[in-house]
């Protein structure tokens, strides 16, 4: 990367950034909305189980407020277990396009089932059918099994409604950390981490790169 490229990306300081950190998320998530061509929304979560064995996995942030941030997925899917087991949770956005990352941690909790409900409702009838057809994170003979489930769904809500699935629903994190980070000239890259003090105040401090 040449020394002109590199002055393209803005700084990231103690001064322009928004003491409250959902407001510095929402910032740059817009940003992203506008920069980033494809999913700027794509996050990758990581859960662990109770003995600390992690895994990792690309979802998708469908809404957040100061409560946190929320996914949806099968309860009964790994992550899902995991988060049943263990209820710390990260979250770790990457926009290439403006050299951005964000990372979050929290605790995790279900949301309410009106609001997996309210959403459900709102997704293509392929992704509420296939809700149904996969028994998320389950071994399964071939791919037939699925599209035989799926033709099988079709016929019988051809028409109808398609309830929620009692195993199906959202996560909201909500976060205790959060990093941003911001791409800057020779590696020292600006990052600036929130804490959430134990008198629920977020304290301000920045990390060597």
């Amino acid at each position: 990367m040449s020394e002109s490229s590199e002055r393209e990306f803005p700084e990231l300081t103690e001064k322009n950034i928004d003491p409250n950190p959902f407001k510095q998320f929402e910032n740059w998530l817009q940003r992203a909305e506008a920069a980033v061509p494809i999913l700027p929304n794509a996050m990758t979560l990581a859960t662990a189980t109770k003995q600390g064995v992690p895994s990792a996995r690309v979802v998708l942030l469908k809404d957040f407020d100061e409560r946190g941030f929320v996914f949806y997925t099968n309860y009964e899917s790994q992550k899902g277990k995991e988060l049943e087991e263990n209820a710390i949770a990260a979250l770790s956005f990457y926009w290439a396009e403006l050299a951005r990352q964000v990372r979050i941690s929290g605790t995790t909790s279900r949301t309410t089932r009106a609001e997996s409900e309210a959403y459900f409702q709102t997704r293509p009838i392929d992704s509420r059918l296939g809700a149904w057809a996969s028994n998320q994170s389950e071994v399964i003979s071939g791919r037939e099994v699925l599209e035989a489930r799926m033709d099988e769904l079709l016929m019988e809500y051809e028409g109808k409604r398609i309830p929620l699935p009692p195993y199906w629903g959202g996560y909201r994190l909500a976060p205790f950390l959060f990093e941003f980070w911001q791409n800057r000239a020779s590696r020292l890259h600006d990052r600036i981490r929130y804490k959430l003090s134990s008198d629920g105040i977020w304290v301000i401090e920045r990390l060597a790169p």
